[in-house]
């Protein structure tokens, strides 16, 4: 016998991945987890008959030769698969998109990291040449959908997208999507919501706004992560973590949201014990202090840059300036050699002004190109250390409608970025 199961609190990618592998595995059984979120509920409550779904108590465990396991490569997070853990001669086949190190043992493994599991099994059913009902493509669409943020997280690949437009091709229904992928909110959840924001912080770690936050909870409350989502959204900061205290055991689950490729999630949640993906993850702990878990965060934090890239890899230097009483006519003629589009202006070291080809326009007539640059030059002066990151002169650039940024450090023009040389760091160009 053979059966293919997920994660225990089960959503989309989770459920979409089980039915997938079903049908790249016609005689495996599929084993659906006890706990599954709310959106899970809602959606087998009308279709739970289409897909032949089993609990783990309608299984005969000892007969199990071959374990098939989707959207997770950890024993911990399957739902009472204890007893086949040491069981020998056990095939394991592993299908999984996290980036962590799996404890599985399996005999053959596809872990890879695209933005939703569902993604990969669609790349062997593909192959396959199976053909997808309107539902079965709809519900793979939820879950490539959900763990994408449609398409829009910085984990999403060129394979994620061909994916959707392959289950588009095969009748998905987005109207029928929108509702699946309501999320659900509460009064449970609008309370903790309510008690996050009354004892909300910001603080600044590696130049990312950052809010941690320590909050008791009772009983149990569904959809955390949307809580924390929308805190994070509220507060508008760069990462949010709400940690969640049970008050009747002392549990504490850690949620992280990110809106920045700078900070990968899953990577902090992975060095506590949990996983998730670069903007989302969760851990679980036992008998730990709530304010000690809020420093550890914080220290991972700083440790956790995805990329070492800072502005002083990206600045362009020597840097090319002029001196405020250069005429407007020389300092034309010296864009026009250079092919920049602006140049800082220093007088005796110091920084006092900036001049881009936009400031030209205040020249009217032809004989104020005499003038010196000082009578035109912008003095409302942006600038930039070089430790801080791209994302950090990026939006800067965006504030303040500049193309450019000095690069001070002690009070002296180092260098200069752009938004060419910002744009080379986004887009993967970097020079070797």
């Amino acid at each position: 016998m053979q059966i293919v199961t997920t994660h225990r609190s089960t959503d989309f990618d989770g459920l979409a991945s089980l039915v997938a592998a079903t049908l790249l595995y016609p005689e495996a059984v599929p084993v659906l987890p006890k706990a599954h979120n709310p959106n899970i509920k809602a959606f087998l409550s009308i279709h739970k008959d289409l897909f032949n779904l089993r609990r783990t108590e309608d299984v005969d465990m000892d007969a199990v030769e071959r374990l098939i396991v989707v959207d997770t490569n950890q024993w911990e997070r399957l739902d009472r698969m204890d007893d086949l853990k040491e069981r020998a001669g056990l095939e394991i086949l592993v299908w999984d998109h996290h980036e962590s190190k799996c404890n599985l043992s399996p005999a053959w493994a596809c872990q890879e990291p695209v933005g939703a599991t569902i993604t990969l099994l669609l790349r062997g059913i593909r192959q396959k040449g199976i053909e997808l009902s309107p539902i079965q493509a709809t519900l793979f669409l939820c879950g490539l959908y959900e763990d994408t943020g449609s398409l829009m997280f910085p984990s999403t690949t060129s394979e994620d997208a061909r994916a959707a437009a392959f289950l588009l091709e095969s009748g998905a229904d987005l109207g029928i999507l929108r509702t699946l992928l309501q999320p659900a909110y509460g009064q449970k959840q609008k309370e903790v919501l309510f008690e996050m924001l009354k004892t909300a912080d910001r603080s600044m770690i590696n130049n990312w706004k950052t809010s941690i936050n320590t909050t008791r909870i009772s009983g149990h409350v569904n959809n955390l992560s949307l809580v924390v989502h929308m805190y994070r959204d509220i507060l508008n900061v760069d990462v949010a973590f709400g940690i969640f205290v049970h008050e009747e055991n002392g549990k504490c689950i850690v949620i992280g949201r990110s809106g920045t490729p700078d900070v990968n999630i899953g990577s902090v949640m992975r060095s506590m014990g949990g996983g998730g993906h670069p903007g989302a993850g969760s851990a679980m702990l036992k008998a730990v202090n709530p304010e000690a878990l809020k420093e550890w965060i914080a220290e991972l934090l700083k440790g956790n840059q995805e990329s070492s890239i800072q502005i002083f890899d990206l600045m362009s230097y020597p840097v090319s300036s002029i001196a405020s009483d250069t005429p407007m006519s020389e300092v034309s003629r010296l864009l026009e050699d250079k092919g920049c589009t602006g140049l800082p202006v220093i007088d005796d070291g110091r920084l006092v002004g900036v001049i881009s080809r936009r400031d030209f326009r205040k020249v009217k007539k032809k004989n104020q190109l005499k003038s010196p640059v000082k009578a035109f030059m912008s003095t409302n002066l942006v600038t930039i250390t070089p430790d801080k990151s791209p994302m950090h002169a990026a939006r800067l650039m965006v504030k303040h409608d500049v193309g450019r940024l000095p690069v001070i450090e002690n009070d002296r023009v180092i260098g200069i970025i752009s938004r060419t040389d910002a744009m080379r760091f986004f887009y993967d160009t970097l020079p070797e």
